[in-house]
């Protein structure tokens, strides 16, 4: 039997190294500006070294991590790769914020079936835009290329986030009781929950998603517009006052999201009536005949985080996030809970 002599290599087996090394030649200026004085070293080595500031006289770790979602077949379809990034870093750093942590770094997982280096790049220095808004450093990651185990053109997202919070501070919301107040801050559109949605009500519709939409904007820049990061602002306010509870509303919506920080004694009523609907969930509801409650529970519906503060405080944190840069509105109240009934009710 003839032996085939022919030399193979990882190349031929799908696999660029050189590619790989391109793509982190490429991202280290992004990674750069997101570092921190905790930072020991950069990119390229096996493991990150980050030491624990000494502001911090018990410190406590609080992780998160999390992906994009079906958001990510928007991107591939519509080639609009900067800002999937953003999302990912969003959706651990807003978790690992409402117990009181302030991010320190974030690692990210990409994985594709052939590295495109101009694309990843894209993503990955939308990772590094959402670290600096933050202010965590992006410390490193893994890219994976795994020949034949995704499509042409798509990829896989995944990262987490890793922050500190002093133990004495840190926000249970245990402390949370009747009489207390609910804000909500704004958010940017759908954020990354809800695209399983957004996607078949698109596929039904076919609506023009280029024809402007809501002012300047157009549908399609509605819908994958990036998650807000909430964390510097909400650090500056944690810093002032005393801030009892938060809720990153994400999957699950408001309804599903607000009871995760509550005690099992209160309940919480909120005015659906006190904030605008963004236009995009009007035409979400509208377009896909939505149900008032569904859309509550699937979507942020413009509330993208929720702050809970004692009634005398809520004055003053609305200024401050005002003066921060956030548009927040008082869209409920903390009460006695009857019975078991659900913990949220939004009317």
């Amino acid at each position: 039997m003839a032996l085939n002599s022919t030399s193979l290599s990882y190349r031929d087996a799908g696999v660029d190294i050189d590619a790989g090394d391109a793509l982190v030649e490429n991202i280290k200026p992004y990674a750069k500006r997101t570092m921190r004085p905790e930072v020991l070293g950069g990119i390229g080595g096996f493991g990150a070294l980050v030491e624990i500031s000494k502001k911090y006289r018990e410190p406590v770790l609080v992780s998160g991590t999390d992906g994009v979602g079906t958001k990510l077949k928007l991107a591939f379809e519509w080639n609009r790769h900067d800002t999937v990034g953003i999302d990912l870093v969003a959706m651990s750093v807003n978790d690992i914020l409402v117990q009181g942590a302030e991010p320190l770094f974030f690692l990210d997982y990409f994985a594709c079936g052939k590295l495109n280096v101009p694309q990843a790049t894209d993503v990955i220095r939308g990772i590094a835009a959402g670290c600096e808004q933050a202010g965590c450093a992006l410390i490193g990651g893994e890219t994976a290329e795994m020949p034949g185990m995704y499509p042409e053109g798509e990829y896989d997202l995944a990262g987490f986030a890793v922050g500190v919070a002093e133990k004495s501070r840190v926000i249970t919301g245990l402390d949370i009781a009747p009489g207390d107040v609910v804000l909500g801050l704004k958010s940017n559109g759908a954020h990354s929950n809800g695209y399983s949605l957004v996607r078949r009500i698109i596929e039904l519709k076919k609506p023009d998603l280029d024809a402007p939409f809501d002012g300047a904007t157009t549908l399609r820049q509605a819908i994958i517009a990036p998650t807000r990061i909430y964390v510097k602002p909400l650090l500056r306010l944690m810093e002032t006052l005393t801030v009892k509870g938060m809720a990153h509303i994400t999957g699950g919506g408001i309804t599903e999201n607000l009871p995760r920080v509550l005690p099992e004694r209160v309940a919480a009523d909120i005015d659906a009536s006190a904030w605008p609907t963004p236009p995009l969930f009007d035409w979400l509801r509208t377009a896909g005949n939505v149900d008032a409650q569904e859309m509550y529970r699937t979507f942020n519906c413009g509330i993208g985080m929720i702050v809970i503060v004692a009634a005398e405080d809520a004055q003053a944190a609305l200024a401050l996030l005002e003066a921060e840069g956030e548009t927040a509105w008082r869209i409920g109240r903390i009460r006695e809970r009857e019975g078991n009934e659900h913990q949220t009710r939004v009317a």
